[in-house]
């Protein structure tokens, strides 16, 4: 019999994909005399992927060595589960018993990890259970995709490795399934949040997230934040500013090893999408804050680590600097989850600060490149594929996650404009693109979900901004910080004082938002924390909005 041919690792599959592009000139685009910055870099990524990890990948992508012995827990960073189907999920976690290691502790080659997935907490029926490979090159993680489930129900999982008195259990988790497509639930209740940074708080929040009864969590960007700032510190970072592959995953692991955020992880399914923090303030696209030129080198890194630690599909894997984040998931006919990517794929900000990124607050009349037409919060293909979920929606409720604050919030007393150019004001037309589509294409109550400033903001989403009669096409919600200090509450009540579509603007407390959604309306609960700055807290409703179905704007409840 002929011998099989040997596997190819996929990190010498995506540098052979690229590597021809180049010579081609097409790897930017069609028919490019030259490749461009970012082929190139992703090109040398890949190739440098090569030598860093190409030993290890080839010696283990095959079976797995012998079982390690651990003498502390390999399951430290706790487990988790993502990406909710009508006949399955995501199970995620990573082998880590030294998590603050280069390398978790682990040894270098492969470990096999077995799974089981009951009916019962107890796992005396077990429905699903399988073998998987945690590989170096990829932390030791497993990302395992279960299939063959039965629809809109809830499931326990764990994770084993070792055998007799070497085996390890993982805590276990508890997780469902989404409802059939043609499905009209009666209620969907899941929670948002945003913003944790260790240093400024403790994660109290999630203790009382557990207590919520939340069918699914949905995660708005600045999981980690790769920074030490803000006032007060009662935790510190592990090492300095991360930029390497390994400073990236000390990182999420020093954040992974919070007792509260495990928990709730370990409660239910979660759906993600990221900021600026998870790799470096500010950046946008191939331009960091700093206009650091190897900006494309430390951006694969983050991804890749991001990845490693997040219960994404194997789809979701990164190559070099690129991954694919955005995307679409449905929960029978009563919602559909559109997941943005803002950060990989935008536009450079506008009139940024002399030999600088990032952002700036700028005067919109002295800022003309506000006004290009050409630049894109999304990325071209991005708005596309949003187009065409618009049109194919069947959801009675469009929630749509994204980074940050939507509507307009003109800080300014009086005549005149200023816009702050990270966010959605700082690419209007843009966002007048993505609202004349949900228009189009009739959008049924479309929904706005959002974090990063550190706030609660509520508001009804108008047609045209510039005009206070415009009807409202959508409802805005975009929620406060787990733990990031916001700006001071004047600032906020002027932007609420100068922008009538804004219901409430509130930045003193920290927390997360719940939904509960139902055919007919969608309530909506901010909840906060009485200070991050101690462990225990007690929790509290700050306000209750609700939207009636087929009316977009928030009322007060």
């Amino acid at each position: 019999m002929p011998r099989p041919a040997a596997r190819i690792p996929d990190y010498l599959r995506a540098a052979a994909r690229v590597l021809p592009g180049l010579r081609r000139g097409t790897a930017d685009g069609p028919h490019t005399a030259q490749p461009g910055r970012r082929a190139i870099a992703r090109a040398a990524w890949q190739l440098a992927c090569v030598s860093w990890a190409g030993g290890v990948a080839l010696a283990s992508s095959g079976c797995a060595t012998a079982p390690p012995r651990f003498a502390r827990d390999p399951f430290s960073l706790g487990v988790a589960s993502g990406a909710p189907e009508p006949e399955g999920f995501v199970l995620w976690t990573r082998l880590a018993p030294e998590p603050g290691q280069v390398h978790g502790g682990m040894p270098p080659g492969p470990v096999t990890v077995r799974w089981e997935v009951a009916e019962d907490e107890g796992f005396a029926r077990i429905v699903r259970s399988g073998r998987t490979v945690a590989h170096p090159e990829l932390a030791h993680s497993v990302h395992v995709e279960v299939q063959g489930l039965k629809p809109e129900r809830w499931y326990h999982y764990r994770f084993l490795t070792g055998d007799g008195a070497n085996q390890a259990v993982s805590p276990a988790g508890r997780t469902r399934t989404a409802p059939p497509p043609d499905a009209l639930p009666a209620r969907l209740r899941f929670a948002f949040a945003s913003c944790q940074q260790f240093e400024q708080g403790y994660f109290g929040a999630y203790r009382h997230m557990v207590e919520e009864d939340l069918d699914l969590v949905l995660f708005l960007g600045d999981y980690i934040y790769e920074s030490s700032w803000g006032r007060d510190h009662v935790r510190a970072h592990q090492g300095g500013e991360p930029k390497s592959l390994a400073e990236y995953r000390i990182r999420h692991a020093q954040y992974r090893g919070d007792p509260d955020l495990q928990r709730m992880h370990a409660a239910a399914p979660w759906l993600l999408t990221w900021d600026d923090h998870e790799v470096d303030n500010d950046y946008a696209d191939d331009r960091s804050e700093d206009l650091d030129a190897t900006f494309l080198a430390r951006r694969a890194a983050a991804y890749r680590a991001y990845f490693e630690h997040m219960p994404l599909r194997q789809s979701a894997r990164p190559e070099g600097p690129a991954m694919r984040l955005y995307g679409r998931h449905r929960f029978g006919r009563l919602a559909e989850f559109l997941i943005l990517d803002d950060r990989q794929h935008r536009a450079y900000q506008a009139c940024p600060k002399p030999r600088r990124g990032g952002a700036n607050v700028v005067d919109v009349e002295r800022c003309p490149d506000l006004r290009d037409p050409s630049r894109s919060m999304l990325g071209a293909a991005q708005e596309r594929w949003l187009d065409r979920c618009f049109a194919e929606s069947r959801g009675r409720w469009n929630l749509i996650g994204q980074q940050t604050l939507f509507s307009r919030a003109d800080g300014r007393r009086g005549p005149g404009e200023t816009a702050w150019t990270d966010g959605w004001d700082g690419y209007p037309v843009a966002r007048q693109r993505l609202l004349d589509a949900m228009r189009a294409r009739r959008l049924a109550n479309p929904v706005l979900l959002g974090g990063d400033v550190h706030s609660n903001w509520v508001c009804d989403v108008k047609a045209d901004f510039a005009d206070p009669g415009s009807a409202a096409v959508a409802t805005e919600f975009c929620g406060t910080s787990i733990t990031s200090q916001g700006r001071p509450q004047a600032q906020l009540d002027r932007a609420r004082d100068e922008n009538p579509h804004v219901r409430l603007a509130e930045s003193d407390h920290r927390g997360y938002g719940v939904v509960e959604l139902t055919p007919e309306r969608c309530a909506t609960t901010l909840r906060t924390v009485d200070t991050v700055k101690l462990p225990g807290q007690r929790i509290a409703t700050r306000a209750r909005f609700v939207v009636e179905s087929g009316r977009p704007g928030a009322r007060l409840a």
